[in-house]
């Protein structure tokens, strides 16, 4: 788990500089780096979204798309899980009694957008993989400098719960290398991709909601990224 540790001093680390920083930045450029965040957030959402739908022939060129209805029965799916189970609201209670104790503002904003964003992805899962089987962690280097940085600017913006994502990241991706040798045959290919479409789509409402605009419940769709396992579970069964 050495690559997971590094992982999570890097989201600490980079979290307290953003909070060092947040004190002295105004309030207008406050907004303006948000909104900036919420632009680079939807970028690494439709950017990781469009990876795993979107292949190209060899032989023609042509650009091929699939996924789409696994995609909307699993936001769907999950969305009504997340209302019924009333995850987002429950989350939110645990945040407002953080944020009174501590006097920490969006404690719930930046715990949740933070621990989706460092856990949605193939590098996540694939480096959690190679480094439980001891082959070494130099996927999880190559990630815990990008969530460094995004630390930094998380934390700027959204505070002290940004940091709290740590424990999150410790929790997942510890369980992903602790499992390496069962997750090993399973979560590879197809399902991969789809557990990765799903997930970037998560992480392309975070960026939407930075905006203001409108207020999508991110932890309530956290059930969706389970309706590709289940679609897969013959699959499963025969690999296992």
């Amino acid at each position: 788990m050495t690559g997971t540790i590094i992982n999570v001093i890097a989201v600490l680390l980079g979290g307290c500089i953003g909070l060092g920083i947040k004190k002295g930045i105004p309030e207008r450029i406050n907004q303006a780096v948000t909104y900036m965040l919420g632009l680079s957030t939807c970028v690494i959402g439709l950017n990781g979204l469009l990876g795993t739908m979107l292949t190209v022939d060899p032989a023609t060129g042509r650009i091929h798309s699939s996924g789409e209805l696994l995609l909307l029965g699993s936001l769907a799916v999950g969305a009504l899980c997340g209302e019924l189970l009333q995850i987002e609201e429950r989350l939110g209670r645990v945040g407002d009694l953080v944020e009174a104790r501590l006097g920490a503002s969006h404690f719930s904003k930046g715990f949740i957008s933070a621990s989706v964003l460092f856990c949605v992805g193939a590098m996540t899962i694939m480096g959690a993989i190679q480094d439980g089987l001891g082959q070494g962690y130099s996927i999880l280097l190559t990630k815990s400098s990008l969530d460094f940085i995004a630390s930094i600017i998380l934390a700027a913006s959204l505070g002290i719960g940004v940091l709290c994502s740590a424990v999150t990241v410790l929790v997942y991706q510890g369980g992903l290398a602790l499992l390496a040798g069962v997750l090993q045959g399973v979560l590879t290919g197809v399902l991969l991709d789809q557990l990765c479409m799903v997930g970037y789509a998560i992480v392309l409402c975070i960026g939407i909601n930075f905006f203001g605009v409108v207020k999508i419940k991110t932890a309530s769709l956290l059930p969706s990224l389970l309706v590709p396992l289940l679609y897969n579970v013959p699959m499963l069964l025969k690999t296992l």
